[in-house]
């Protein structure tokens, strides 16, 4: 075998060595995301369960007002989190990628799951799962700015002119694009959207895990902070494999 041969047998060795590894790495930090997601799945019951001992039943004199953090924390990530369950099972139909898939299943059991804890406690609450009057997504915020999950104007291009999007949230356009595409390009833009989702989730948890004043809530917040992180690292690696990176 030339010199030539060799190289080229040494270069292609190389790279198969590192596709091995960021497969690995993958399949690691998918791991560590499951082990915080059956976390918070088995947590699930005992915390609606522990929610009266928090002092959260209806009538309770430390039960969170309509205005409070805690109940716009619940009723902004529950709407966050339906999107993030639609993106997954869009994703599911269109590819045959493991990988993705695993994480789209993941994604949307976890999310699903934790969506009906925070509407459950609103109805422990008495009050309303959406905002009413003049408040807008993310007013509970209380001025964190645009970087921290205040919401955004969708009458911009991307927008769909239907009033404010939270920050991180697909467009209507986005969302049917990614409808429309298969295999590795569908693969590709689904994990850029989900990354762009969990770093709004991330800041929207973080927030309510500092300032929440439920403690059952703020467990859950700082639960999906976790879990969040964790799906990220796995994203990136993803999206290193197919040549892409997450968008700007």
């Amino acid at each position: 075998m030339g010199a030539d041969a060799t190289d080229a047998a040494d270069a292609d060795g190389a790279a198969a060595t590192a596709g091995a590894e960021r497969r690995r790495t993958a399949r690691v930090r998918w791991a560590a995301g499951t082990a915080v997601v059956l976390a918070l799945l088995f947590a699930g019951a005992a915390a609606v369960a522990s929610a009266r001992e928090d002092g959260v039943a209806p009538g309770a004199t430390s039960a969170p007002s309509a205005d409070s953090t805690d109940a716009g924390f619940a009723r902004d990530m529950a709407v966050h989190h339906q999107q993030a369950v639609e993106m997954s099972f869009i994703v599911r139909d269109r590819t045959e990628d493991e990988d993705v898939r695993r994480l789209a299943y993941d994604i949307a059991n976890t999310q699903a799951n934790q969506r009906g804890m925070l509407l459950g406690w609103l109805d422990l609450w008495g009050l309303p799962k959406v905002a009413t009057g003049e408040e807008s997504p993310m007013a509970w915020m209380d001025g964190d700015g645009d970087a921290h999950g205040h919401a955004h104007d969708a009458d911009h291009p991307d927008g769909d002119g239907g009033g404010a999007l939270m920050p991180g949230m697909a467009s209507r356009p986005e969302l049917e694009r990614l409808g429309r595409l298969d295999g590795r390009p569908a693969e590709v833009f689904f994990l850029q959207l989900m990354t762009d989702h969990h770093k709004s989730g991330v800041a929207m948890a973080e927030a309510c895990a500092a300032r929440c004043g439920v403690p059952v809530e703020k467990r859950l917040a700082q639960g999906m902070v976790e879990g969040q992180q964790s799906e990220l690292g796995l994203m990136r690696d993803l999206l290193t494999e197919r040549g892409a990176k997450p968008r700007d």
